[in-house]
């Protein structure tokens, strides 16, 4: 059977909500991340692109570029509420779902053509996620998810756009290798050096050739060039949460040992998070005590990766959810609502040192294990 793959994408998201909450905003460059000139840009809108001014730029840089745009620091808090409002709409529409980051979904709409005019109905999942939140939302509408996700980069901004399989390799050729999906910037270049610019002139490349180049690599980046991608779309509901657990050697009321616990827990698993790329938009906590009585509490908060941000919940969720005062046999954590994205998503201070001194712990620990450096608490 033919795949049907459909691929939403919030339009320039954080700008988009900001723009919401306030609407003089419209029309206007917006440049949103960390206010000082060692702060990063998270997101920016078309406006401020036309100045050369994109995602990741130095603050500093962007407004030397535009300095005429309105500035934001980011409301991650925010924009995980917007996020989960669109999350659910697609939850009562679609048959199966994908959440890939806060501001993207997969929908699997595989056999539904035999009741529904897949585009149709498509299109009337955007005209309602519109309406409901008002926020803008492009499609890429096909066989697979490359392929989707590459016509929704060319429906933008707020447009739609359906592909269907015999206008695949038209529609691919004559678009810049950089359209393919987790094609990097030294991948591109080796290409580019190569003479290979566009996705066609790469397609028509013996896929061999390009595994000498490339390596391993190469044969998924020449499979994507010909439009074929078979990863499967999957369900969202059923994306596995990760968590840790402590069993005492001797039941315990010492509060300061548990928090210590509590701490490492939380170290091990934002090494996970930022490791695979995730975010995490729910924390629980569970404690067990000496009779086997268990509870647990849970939490939602702004999608996050970072230690000192996870340790400060779990924190407050244990000091509400410990209030028998008996001995404590077993505690855990479990993080759970991941979502692909990278630390810096939700990071919207005025200086990038916190970022890269993560990026320096994690290469310690992956070099050295995980007990080699630790966070201490501020």
């Amino acid at each position: 059977m033919e795949r049907t793959v459909l691929h939403l994408d919030l339009d320039t998201f954080f700008v988009s909500v900001e723009r919401l909450v306030n609407p003089s905003l419209e029309g206007k460059p917006v440049i949103v991340g960390g206010m000082g000139d060692r702060g990063v840009v998270s997101t920016c809108s078309y406006e401020a692109r036309r100045f050369g001014v994109h995602s990741a730029m130095p603050m500093r840089m962007a407004k030397q570029l535009c300095s005429q745009a309105v500035f934001i620091r980011g409301d991650m808090e925010l924009y995980s509420r917007y996020s989960r409002l669109v999350t659910e709409i697609i939850a009562d529409s679609a048959p199966v779902y994908e959440k890939m980051s806060i501001d993207e979904h997969y929908l699997d709409l595989t056999g539904m053509d035999r009741f529904h005019n897949c585009q149709l109905w498509s299109h009337e999942l955007r005209q309602k996620i519109i309406r409901e939140t008002g926020l803008p939302i492009s499609f890429g509408l096909s066989e697979n998810k490359t392929v989707a996700k590459i016509a929704t980069g060319e429906a933008k901004p707020n447009g739609e756009k359906q592909v269907p399989v015999p206008y695949i390799n038209s529609f691919l050729d004559p678009l810049s290798i950089h359209k393919i999906p987790m094609a990097g910037v030294k991948t591109c270049a080796l290409l580019h050096s190569m003479g290979v610019d566009t996705i066609g002139v790469l397609r028509q490349l013996p896929s061999i050739a390009v595994v000498q180049v490339l390596g391993k690599h190469g044969m998924d980046l020449w499979k994507k060039a010909n439009g074929h991608d078979s990863t499967p779309v999957c369900p969202y509901q059923e994306r596995k949460s990760i968590s840790k657990e402590r069993t005492f050697e001797q039941d315990t009321i010492d509060v300061v040992a548990i928090k210590h616990y509590l701490a490492r827990m939380v170290e091990s698993l934002g090494f996970d998070l930022r490791s695979q790329h995730k975010l995490a938009g729910c924390v629980t906590v569970k404690i067990r005590y000496s009779n086997f009585d268990t509870h647990d509490m849970q939490q939602r908060i702004p999608y996050t990766a970072f230690d000192h941000v996870l340790r400060d919940v779990v924190n407050g969720i244990f000091d509400r959810l410990y209030n028998r005062r008996m001995m404590i046999r077993l505690v855990g954590v479990r993080l759970s609502e991941l979502v692909n994205g990278m630390p810096q998503l939700a990071l919207f201070d005025d200086n990038i040192e916190l970022t890269q001194l993560y990026a320096a712990m994690d290469k310690i620990k992956r070099r050295f294990g995980e007990q080699s450096v630790h966070l201490v608490a501020g």
